[in-house]
């Protein structure tokens, strides 16, 4: 990415991408959301810091997850990555893996729900706290962030949004491009939430869970890097000397590799706080038949 942003002024006049830094995304349906839950939070956290003080060190780390995804999201959708992702087909993977890969475990892990209805007023906070205890509700939720529905709407949602005809139609028309978007962050956090809520005794079934997604999305990967004719029309524009089929190999790939190394990592993070839960276990029982023997 730093190689292709500081490319000389005359491959990027030759690239029609002449003056990247100056293309930020102005579209209010991407940046009036992405402010506003900015302001939310903050809103929320100060009123948190005032009723209890800056709070404590996991508090503070949450806070960090939070910044962190944001930061992503708006490097995903608002800088000019999102610009460029329109014209090259690599970029707009690296785009997608951004929000999937990266800000929506980092957001989740945040959980900057009670943060965000803390910026509500009291009535506020209380209509939402009815709705979410009626009973629809509570059971819609409770089926929606079972780690295999989540993992099976988020992977369904991937390789729909993957389909030749129905990525070119993203491209060409921005409703659909922001459905795209926003089905990619609602099921990538849906997805990530069920797996990091669950117990440490469970994270053997949250590393199985990545594991998978790893493998069905290195498989779309290989699928794009060793097709032998070009899959995808709507971004023919020849950009740094990349034809259009390279630039739809340089997307498997980065799909393939990159994005399968963070899914990789979550399921030896999943499995080895899994292990390590057993093998604790394991201690005490035996120290407790050390005590009884």
């Amino acid at each position: 990415m730093a190689a292709l942003l500081a490319a000389s002024p005359v491959s990027a006049h030759e690239a029609h991408v002449d003056g990247i830094f100056r293309h930020w995304t102005s579209d209010p349906w991407v940046t009036i959301p992405i402010g506003l839950s900015a302001l939310l939070y903050a809103s929320g956290f100060a009123r948190l810091s005032h009723k209890s003080g800056i709070g404590t060190g996991r508090r503070r780390w949450q806070t960090a997850c939070f910044v962190a995804g944001w930061l992503t999201l708006v490097l995903a959708l608002i800088s000019p990555i999102h610009w460029l992702g329109e014209r090259l087909f690599s970029i707009h993977m690296v785009e997608h893996e951004l929000v999937v890969a990266v800000a929506a475990p980092l957001l989740a892990m945040a959980r900057p729900i009670a943060t965000l209805l803390w910026a509500l007023p009291r009535s506020g906070r209380h209509l939402i706290g009815a709705l979410a205890r009626n009973r629809w509700v509570t059971t819609t939720w409770r089926h929606c962030s079972d780690p295999i529905t989540a993992t099976t709407l988020h992977g369904i949602t991937i390789w729909i949004w993957h389909a030749p005809m129905l990525f070119d139609a993203a491209v060409v028309h921005p409703a659909l491009h922001r459905l795209q978007h926003v089905s990619f962050i609602v099921t990538a956090l849906l997805f990530w939430w069920a797996l990091l809520r669950r117990p440490t005794h469970e994270r053997g079934v949250a590393a199985l869970h990545t594991a998978a997604t790893m493998i069905h999305t290195g498989l779309l990967g290989v699928l794009l890097t060793l097709s032998p004719q070009l899959l995808y029309r709507a971004q023919v524009e020849q950009v740094w000397g990349l034809s259009p089929l390279e630039d739809q190999q340089l997307a498997g790939l980065i799909m393939w590799i990159p994005a399968g190394l963070i899914y990789a990592g979550a399921t030896l993070a999943f499995a080895g706080l899994w292990v390590a839960h057993a093998s604790g276990g394991a201690t005490k029982v035996h120290d407790h038949a050390l005590r009884a023997d």
